[in-house]
């Protein structure tokens, strides 16, 4: 069952890369706005994570802020194949715009290397995939539940010889000699860690289970961070590829304020594109002890 159903995956995934971009585009944005019309958790996820996180926003720009997002993280869905399936060069001549490249270029030089955080804003797979065709680089991953996907997707993502690097003590180590040497790390910093590596920071002014990874692996090689996304352009024209610095305090001894310059990193970005970030992930239901998990029905 487990065999077929990842065939049945992949099987997909090849169909729908037959697609061009704006067609995978226009079937993804039709997918989430359906999706937002209907009684979905990811639409009921997305109202929460905003009307949390952008208080600021009147209820119709939240509203609207909420269908945009659905649409965009549809489109994401839809552009994965292409990205996994598209000849690397294909792929990458999607790349219409670039900002900040030199602030890549700056950080290397120094010889102590470079830790690239990439939310999920845009199309991080292309990101990877981008940096990867530039730059020796290895990518911190955590396994899917089926064990030929895991195999399929180290294939596709390492085709320019990028390293994916579990996120477990072996994995640690190896960044830590990757960096060292004077590489490139790619990490996404908005996921809620699992296991020990954690602590709890404001993430747009909820404190949520935040990773110390970064702050670790920096504190221990001396590495530089830089943030980057690959944002979606307008009317299928492609995408710009953003590099911005990141907040300060990412090296700093005390983790939770380590931990807080992390997100507040992410939340820089974010605010630069919010349609484009994938609110429906459940980033803060991970509280401390005795904090409620927004997400959780109430009991009447």
């Amino acid at each position: 069952m487990r065999k077929l159903k990842y065939y049945t995956i992949a099987s997909l995934l090849r169909l729908t890369s037959m697609l061009n971009l704006r067609g995978a585009q226009k079937i993804g944005q039709l997918l989430g706005g359906l999706a937002w019309r209907l009684p979905t958790k990811s639409r009921r996820v997305t109202d929460i994570n905003l009307d949390i996180c952008l208080p600021e926003l009147s209820g119709k720009e939240r509203k609207a802020l909420s269908f945009a997002s659905m649409q965009h993280t549809g489109m994401t869905a839809m552009e994965i194949p292409l990205m996994w399936e598209w000849p690397v060069e294909k792929c990458l001549s999607l790349v219409r715009e670039t900002r900040g490249l030199e602030l890549v270029d700056q950080a290397l030089a120094s010889k102590k290397g470079l830790i690239l955080l990439a939310p999920h804003l845009g199309n991080w797979e292309l990101a990877g995939l981008y940096f990867s065709s530039q730059h020796e680089m290895a990518a911190l991953y955590s396994p899917p539940n089926i064990p030929e996907f895991e195999e399929y997707m180290i294939k596709v993502r390492g085709r320019l010889g990028s390293e994916l690097v579990r996120g477990d003590r072996r994995g640690l180590i190896r960044m830590m000699e990757i960096l060292r040497e004077g590489g490139v790390v790619g990490i996404l910093p908005d996921q809620s860690p699992r296991g020990k590596t954690n602590v709890f920071a404001p993430f747009f002014g909820m404190d949520v289970r935040t990773m110390t990874l970064v702050a670790k692996l920096m504190q221990k090689t001396g590495a530089n961070a830089l943030v980057t996304y690959a944002e979606r352009l307008p009317d299928a024209k492609g995408f710009r590829m953003v590099v911005e610095e990141t907040a300060p305090g990412l090296t700093n001894p005390d983790p939770v304020v380590a931990a807080t310059a992390l997100n507040q990193t992410v939340e820089q970005v974010i605010r630069q594109s919010p349609r484009q970030y994938q609110w429906e992930y459940k980033r803060l239901r991970h509280r401390p002890p005795g904090e409620p998990d927004p997400y959780k029905e109430k009991q009447p």
